[in-house]
């Protein structure tokens, strides 16, 4: 096993796909075609791949998620995942993705994932197959997993259809983690449930800089089910945001105003079918020079996930040591 440099990224937004045979690969690809994301050619997920581009950038982990649409293609891939880890336990983690949907169905896969899989975390997306995270349904889920003090990841549904002729992950997923952020707040999702890190994708898309507006209006006699400005700034507390794509000034700015740059965590979106390298180093590279951080900011930002994957921080140093060791 390789050491892990103090200096090196720990990425908690870094994607992956089970393997596919040709025509499984070409069906995905054409899938993609309907909704406007035009992909030159079928994409498919390379761990030789990855774990170069994770040498290249210094990246020393990235805790890994998928999200397949049905349950069955989901358990498969978090077994998948699982079995990713277990080949390189200092290189990858394992958000295990929950149907949420289903939520009897979240719960079970929810204790395989923690019993049986070993994962780090958890992984949601903020549409489900037309299901909310703020739905009432879901509170059995949310109260297991803030027993647990579980990291739960949230990512928006890049499978939607086009907007307006535009790919839903050039800036429509940002509207709908914004939805998805405010909604859990009108129903005090993360006051109730306190003990849960929620990190939400891309800097939680349009999220941060609709903050004010929703705390000066959301009180108003006009809203339903009102959210005085006190308790939107408590439930920030438990409100991560990660970096993927949104490495800029112009987003990292509205985070630092709104959340405070201890609450940002690095992601760099590799695995995506629409992540380059090229993307990838310009946006990790923007992040180390990016005037809304100061130096030591953004160098906390880079390991920040080993604060709250509290485990996994002792097994990564364990196992440091082991290689060093050897």
């Amino acid at each position: 096993m390789t050491e892990i440099p103090d200096d090196g990224f720990i990425d908690i937004h870094a994607h992956f796909t089970t393997p596919a045979t040709e025509d499984q690969s070409r069906r995905a690809w054409q899938k993609m075609l309907s909704r406007g994301i035009y992909l030159p050619e079928p994409f498919e997920w390379s761990l030789d791949r990855t774990l170069e581009y994770m040498d290249l950038s210094g990246t020393a982990k990235q805790f890994l998620s998928n999200i397949p649409a049905s349950r069955a293609a989901l358990q498969a891939s978090n077994d998948y995942g699982a079995a990713v880890v277990a080949r390189h336990p200092t290189r990858f983690g394992l958000l295990a993705a929950l149907p949420t949907d289903n939520p009897a169905a979240a719960l079970d896969e929810a204790v395989r994932g923690r019993d049986t899989l070993g994962a780090d975390g958890f992984a949601v997306t903020a549409n489900y197959n037309g299901t909310h995270l703020g739905t009432d349904d879901l509170f059995p889920l949310w109260e297991q997993l803030n027993d647990w003090g579980s990291v739960v990841f949230v990512h928006p549904d890049a499978r939607q259809a086009p907007t307006l002729d535009h790919p839903a992950p050039l800036y429509e997923v940002a509207f709908e983690t914004a939805r998805t952020v405010f909604d859990m707040m009108f129903r005090r999702v993360f006051s109730q449930f306190p003990n849960i890190r929620f990190v939400f994708a891309h800097c939680g898309g349009a999220f941060p800089a609709l903050a004010g507006r929703v705390s000066l209006l959301g009180n108003e006699a006009w809203v339903p089910h009102g959210l005085p400005a006190q308790d939107l700034e408590l439930q920030l507390a438990n409100i991560y945001v990660d970096t993927a794509a949104t490495a800029f000034s112009s987003s990292l700015l509205p985070v630092v105003a709104t959340l405070g740059a201890d609450h940002i965590v690095y992601g760099s979106d590799w695995g995506a079918p629409c992540t380059t390298t090229a993307t990838a180093e310009k946006n990790r590279n923007s992040l180390q020079h990016s005037a809304a951080l100061t130096s030591t900011e953004a160098a906390a930002v880079r390991r920040r996930a080993l604060d709250l994957f509290s485990l996994d921080s002792h097994r990564l140093a364990r196992d440091s040591k082991s290689s060093a060791s050897d």
